[in-house]
Formats: C-alpha cells, structure tokens, sequence
C-alpha cells in the first residue's frame, strides 16, 4: 500500500515550536490551499504535525502566508478526553520544501552575500 502526501499551501499561522516532556521537538500547524474553477473557488486546510530537525527547521524559516511544499503521509491521531474517544487525521511531515517568492527576512545563517561592485572582471 501506498501512503504519501504531497501537499503545496500557505501557512495559516507562525509556527509554535513545542517539546515533549523528554524533550522532543515537534510543531503542528496549518497549510492551505485553494483552487478556482469559472466563479467557484474551493478552499482547504490541511494540519500537519513535524517532528525533530523538521520541526525546527520550519519554525526557524518559514512564517504566516509564506508557500511550502510538505511531504508526509496521512495518519489518524487518536485519544480520550473526558471518557469520550477522539480521532483526527493529519499529514505527519516528513519533508518539507521552499517555494514560491523568496522571502526578504528569511534568516540565512552561514551563507556569505556575494559581493556585486562594480570591481573589473579578470577575464
């Protein structure tokens, strides 16, 4: 069987990092996307859990209404509150991409701008 998700959407809201009580890194949040066919527009929202370096990863460079592509797959979550079961289906992340504008704020730790003067070329 074949359980893969590739989702393309924007961010509904800045990334919460959160940490398990052994000190696991995870974030869930929520990406959307819509498609427009004539007058008629569908609209989806899909919530994601990350873990570890994904996690991080996300909270460290993406924000609210910036594009991203996740790869993950489909999963049920399931619980009891209060006596009742619960059940939600998610995309657990397992990838996740930059695309669309780049992103002027973005923090870029360990890259070097290229310097662009007006120096002759040596060739």
């Amino acid at each position: 069987m074949v359980n893969k998700l590739i989702y393309q959407g924007r961010m509904v809201a800045d990334i919460e990092l959160k940490r398990t009580t052994s000190d696991v890194a995870y974030a869930e949040f929520t990406i959307a996307w819509s498609e427009r066919y004539k007058e008629i527009e569908t609209k989806c929202f899909m919530r994601c859990k990350a873990w570890r370096k994904t996690a991080e990863f996300l909270n460290k460079y993406f924000k609210k209404g910036q594009e991203v592509v996740i790869e993950g797959k489909m999963i049920t979550e399931q619980w009891q509150k209060d006596g009742e079961n619960k059940s939600r289906t998610i995309c657990q992340v397992d990838n996740v991409n930059f695309c669309g504008p780049k992103q002027k704020d973005r923090d870029m730790d360990g890259f070097n701008p290229i310097d662009d003067g007006d120096d002759e070329l040596p060739f």
